[in-house]
């Protein structure tokens, strides 16, 4: 990856791209450290006991916690865009859209948009309410005493515009830099989060906790051996073999070679790991922002709230469901049968038309559950092994879903790299010709 990244800023139009995507970067952190005016941070104490917040203030780098600005980051759009993608299968007019070219991609861009605001205004307002009885309203806002509800209603349109805004970024540097702005986004937030925590805990080793330096090293030993089983099973993938039969035209023959359907192991990303976690721990966050006294938020965080024997169970059996539902809507044999045998192939050793469908929904089905298993295990055991060895606040920083993430967006980044480094030395080969 270095390698890709030294030879990428040998190119004038790679260094100027990846230059753009660093300063809209740096711009997006700055508005994860500035504080909306009229919330006392002191109590602004938003992802205490509560796991899912935890995740999206880490997805953000500490931004949510802070009350900053950008607070909401990009939850609300991927919250958004996965409503829209699952009504796509449900609806005919989404799904429609969905399958009339770039215009339809458009179309179905801009009602994400809208839902995202939506959203984006619902959870401002939740926190808003959840929190205003906990001091953690500033009522006087710009010097003078303010009415509580312009407060309310400054901070929710501050936090709404501060979610438009992270949009905006996350386009501008799909459309001017490197790779998917709102991955950027994510993946920044969690190597501020991270390196936030590790910076704590350097601090603890220089003011003389000596004993904290072995449990850094083996916590990055660990950290090391995760990434590269994460990175294994990314690139992992079964290859079914294809091949085209040869067919002539007039006096040229066409067709003939052979080729392979990937399939990979870690087709579903991190998507079953995140419905998983939003699930299990909606129900957690609503009462605690609603009714923090109650009985059943006292019950639910006992028997179902982070940590407990029983939430790593019901995690993982909710893993492996959204896997297989996942799955079944971005993989689709019937569809990959049918262009196969349109374009005159067929899988070596199976007859084309349903039989293939049948073969190619039985691969997925058993690459699948390997998946499914590796992120189940993926979501419980590093959580319980940084906070043996690391204390809570690495395990906050390194959650299996920004581990995956971190991965993923840099395996992406470095795939881009390498093709527009390809593309150009390709252009540059033509035109010495």
């Amino acid at each position: 990856m270095f390698k890709t990244l030294k030879n990428a800023f040998k190119v004038k139009e790679l260094r100027i791209k990846i230059f753009i995507t660093l300063a809209l970067l740096l711009v997006y952190r700055l508005g994860c450290w500035l504080p909306i005016p009229g919330i006392n941070t002191a109590n602004f104490n938003i992802t205490e006991n509560n796991d899912f917040l935890t995740l999206l203030s880490s997805l953000s780098g500490g931004a949510l916690a802070n009350g900053a600005f950008l607070a909401l980051g990009v939850g609300p759009y991927i919250s958004a865009s996965i409503v829209v993608q699952l009504l796509s299968f449900v609806i005919p007019s989404l799904q429609k859209l969905s399958k009339s070219g770039e215009d339809g991609r458009k179309k179905l861009n801009q009602i994400t948009k809208f839902a995202g605001l939506i959203l984006a205004l619902m959870q401002s307002i939740a926190i808003v309410i959840g929190f205003s009885n906990n001091s953690a309203l500033n009522l006087t806002l710009f010097g003078a005493e303010t009415p509580a509800w312009i407060v309310a209603s400054f901070i929710v349109i501050m936090l709404v515009a501060g979610a438009m805004f992270t949009f905006w970024l996350g386009e501008k540097i799909t459309e001017l830099g490197i790779g998917n702005g709102l991955s950027l986004l994510i993946f920044v937030g969690i190597l501020s989060s991270a390196g936030t925590s590790l910076g704590a805990v350097v601090k603890t080793i220089i003011d003389g906790n000596v004993s904290k330096i072995w449990e850094l090293l083996v916590f990055a030993l660990t950290l090391i051996v995760i990434f590269a089983v994460i990175v294994f099973m990314d690139l992992a993938e079964r290859k079914v073999p294809v091949q085209y039969a040869k067919q002539i035209k007039g006096r040229k023959m066409y067709g003939g070679q052979s080729t392979y359907i990937p399939v990979k192991v870690l087709g579903t990303g991190v998507m079953p790991i995140i419905f998983a976690t939003a699930f299990i721990t909606f129900p957690q966050m609503i009462a605690s922002i609603f009714w923090p006294t109650s009985a059943f938020y006292a019950w639910y965080a006992e028997w179902l709230g982070a940590g407990s024997y029983v939430y790593a169970i019901v995690v993982g059996l909710l893993i492996l469901f959204f896997a297989y539902f996942w799955n079944s809507m971005v993989f689709n044999p019937e569809d990959i049968s049918r262009q196969i045998q349109q374009n005159g192939g067929f899988v070596t050793g199976i007859r084309a038309g349903k039989p293939t469908a049948d073969y190619l929904r039985k691969v997925s089905n058993r690459i699948t559950i390997f998946g499914a298993i590796f992120l189940a295990v993926l979501a419980i055991v590093p959580s319980v092994v940084f906070k043996a060895i690391g204390g809570s606040s690495l395990t906050n920083a390194f959650t299996a879903t920004g581990l995956i993430i971190i991965v993923s967006v840099a395996l992406e980044i470095e795939k881009q790299l390498d093709q527009q480094i390809i593309m150009r030395n390709y252009r540059g080969f033509l035109n010495k010709r």
